[in-house]
């Protein structure tokens, strides 16, 4: 949304300056008269609007992105599946299911700490904000509940994050390797065609996310497991 309002933005001042190259239109030699001022005005106001405007969509981006403005209007709610997501895990199902609950235990390892926070815990559920970095220092912050059926399943669902809906789950099936870890889900969107093109950003940064997890959980159990 905020490249839209940035390229009509640029688009304005591209077209202005050529006018002016051309000695047509507020800023040329050729254009003087008394509506110079009141040209020169309105035009000022034009690319002040229109910086505002691109100013306001780059904060809305930002504020979605990064879990800190919501998009959640109900209408026009669209839905997609996330993955699945497959690897074979050489290490027993328990191990691998421990190996996945430990950022959310009451004692998680510090490096874990700065990734996961608990915000509230059940006892087989926690309510946890999940950090994960974008770009520089730009961090996105998803907060979700995490419930456990051990040691065959992990369900994550959506509280506060960059779309309306999320909903996962990890399966953890016995397999000749040790363990099978499937993941599979569901993301809704608002606002129609317009949501959807924004659920298609989100989707595939997000499937990124699960599959590095994954990699790190297949490295971490196999190396309890030796």
């Amino acid at each position: 949304m905020s490249s839209m309002t940035t390229t009509a933005a640029s688009s304005l001042i591209s077209r202005l300056a050529r006018g002016a190259a051309a000695g047509i239109g507020p800023g040329s030699a050729r254009c003087r008269g008394p509506a110079d001022d009141g040209r020169v005005k309105v035009t000022t106001a034009v690319l002040a609007g229109g910086g505002a405007a691109a100013a306001a969509g780059a904060g809305a981006y930002l504020g979605l992105i990064s879990g800190a403005m919501p998009l959640d209007v109900g209408v026009g709610r669209r839905m997609r599946r996330l993955g699945p997501l497959t690897v074979d895990v050489e290490a027993p199902r328990e191990l691998v299911f421990g190996v996945i609950a430990a950022p959310y235990a009451e004692r998680a390892p510090r490096a874990l700490r700065d990734k996961v926070e608990v915000l509230e815990r059940g006892s087989d559920m926690v309510l946890a904000a999940h950090r994960t970095p974008i770009r520089g220092r730009l961090v996105a912050i998803t907060v979700e509940t995490v419930r456990f059926t051990r040691p065959e399943r992990v369900d994550f669902r959506l509280v506060r994050g960059p779309v309306p809906l999320v909903v996962e789950r990890f399966v953890l099936s016995e397999s000749d390797a040790g363990t099978l870890l499937e993941y599979e889900g569901e993301l809704g969107t608002d606002l129609w065609r317009l949501g959807q093109a924004w659920g298609d950003l989100v989707t595939d940064r997000w499937e990124r996310v699960v599959d590095a997890s994954f990699q790190t959980i297949k490295a971490e159990a196999e190396r309890r497991s030796r």
